[in-house]
């Protein structure tokens, strides 16, 4: 049993940050899904792999894991980096690509 422990990225349907600041621990899938032959539905016997747990912090994932030993990976967050853009820099003289339309 593995699973990995990995702070959510944010949603691309919004602008805000809600619900990023969780840790999720996700189990890892260990049997194959298998095709409905009749219906075309994919299912599995590992129900798993649909939980997610969610902590505050990631110490305290860990220490979920390492309690109920769970073999745990690590997943570092990717900090977003914004570029600071002005409307007002679209009519400089000084601009460094042209002006198109």
């Amino acid at each position: 049993m593995s699973a990995k422990i990995y702070r959510p990225a944010k949603t691309a349907m919004q602008s805000g940050k809600a619900k990023t600041n969780v840790w999720v621990l996700e189990f890892d899938q260990e049997s194959p899904r298998k095709i409905d032959p009749i219906m075309g539905y994919t299912s599995s016997a590992d129900t798993r792999q649909q939980l997610k747990l969610t902590f505050e912090s990631q110490a305290q994932a860990e220490a979920y894991a390492k309690r109920n030993d769970i073999d745990y990976r690590v997943i570092p967050p990717k900090e977003a980096t914004r570029q600071t853009l002005s409307y007002t820099d679209n009519f400089r003289y000084n601009r460094i690509q042209p002006w198109t339309h």
